[in-house]
């Protein structure tokens, strides 16, 4: 037992972090039996799904579970730059045997509000986590209300210290490692942004609240490491991407598990906000980092039917193949098995 397993309510202080659109409540499942904090993300969820999905969870584990949220401003609508970025991609429409101009705008994920609030509620889950900050406080006093522990990510010092001072019960440290999208929120200058056991004392120094290791750590060594740097726990996402209750696809598994998985890079080309993902062909041909894509979740519209198009046909050339640095620990195992080797280095 230490400060974050107390917190939690779990048996190791292990996160198996969020990751929208490759798990639904069977990883968290299978995450939670086995002593970790089992991770249901909400941002890609209808409410009909969430509280379908959340009904999953209560009925499969009696132990605690984690709902996580992303909390961004929604932007405003951009004709001018969304006729631009639609111009970068046409050539691949073109190619595709797609037509761009009846590719409707769409609003994309939808930040944590009152509706999914009013579901939640429900269910009254032990930790409700958020990315990008923290919710307006009407909403994060709602979400306190029911004794839920709050979480977020800081992938800075000043990131730690806002989120402690505006409620957070503790913080993940997310490295510039880290598989998905970068929580960053106080600023947008990617050169603000350090390495996990970089980072990790710096905000564990700052902050009095326990402070989570995310990042580059795929085995019971690097869970050994962040602990000597003052961790009280770590979330680990990328190595549960290939266990069996999750549902990557055979694309995402097959790319994990080859030589492509050592080249990522951070992109926004998929959804407006930089995620770190395997380099494939439209992140090499427009550069991972184009200032025109569109803001987040605005980019992801334009980029869907790509995707599905070259799914379709066994490509994985314009997917979002999200993935950290460190993919070694990708292994087609049960996700129990994987919890119990990554608490080997508590």
């Amino acid at each position: 037992m230490n400060a974050l397993t107390t917190l939690l309510g779990t048996e190791h202080p292990l996160i198996q972090a969020p990751m929208a659109g490759v798990q639904g409540a069977a990883l968290a499942i299978a995450a939670s039996n086995a002593g970790a904090l089992g991770s249901l993300p909400c941002a890609m969820l209808s409410p009909e799904v969430m509280e379908r999905e959340l009904a999953a969870i209560q009925a499969g584990t009696d132990r605690p579970y984690n709902v996580n949220f992303f909390c961004h401003a929604q932007p405003e609508a951009d004709d001018a730059r969304e006729a631009a970025w639609r111009a970068w991609l046409a050539g691949y429409y073109h190619e595709a045997g797609l037509d761009i101009d009846n590719v409707p705008a769409g609003p994309g994920r939808v930040p944590f509000n009152r509706a999914a609030a009013d579901i939640l509620e429900r269910f009254k889950p032990k930790v409700v986590s958020f990315h990008f900050g923290l919710p307006d406080l009407d909403l994060l006093d709602r979400v306190k209300s029911w004794g839920a522990v709050v979480l977020s990510s800081a992938t800075t010092v000043e990131e730690a210290r806002w989120l402690e001072a505006f409620g957070a019960d503790a913080i993940i440290a997310q490295g510039i490692e880290a598989g998905g999208h970068r929580g960053m929120f106080l600023v947008d200058d990617l050169t603000t942004q350090s390495g996990t056991f970089a980072l990790l004392p710096q905000i564990v120094s700052a902050v009095t609240v326990p402070v989570i290791a995310a990042g580059g750590i795929a085995d019971a060594a690097g869970v050994t490491a962040a602990m000597a740097l003052g961790a009280s726990g770590v979330q680990v996402g990328t190595s549960f991407l290939c266990c069996a209750e999750a549902t990557t696809s055979a694309l995402h598994r097959a790319a994990l598990q080859s030589e492509a998985a050592h080249h990522t890079a951070l992109t926004h080309l998929f959804t407006g906000r930089p995620a770190r993902g395997i380099v494939n062909r439209v992140m090499r041909e427009l550069g991972p980092m184009n200032p025109v894509a569109p803001a987040f979740p605005l980019a992801t519209t334009a980029m869907a039917p790509l995707r599905a198009h070259w799914e379709a046909k066994g490509s994985g050339d314009f997917s979002p193949l999200w993935s950290g640095q460190n993919a070694s620990g990708c292994r087609e195992v049960p996700a129990a098995e994987l919890v119990l080797a990554l608490s080997r280095g508590f």
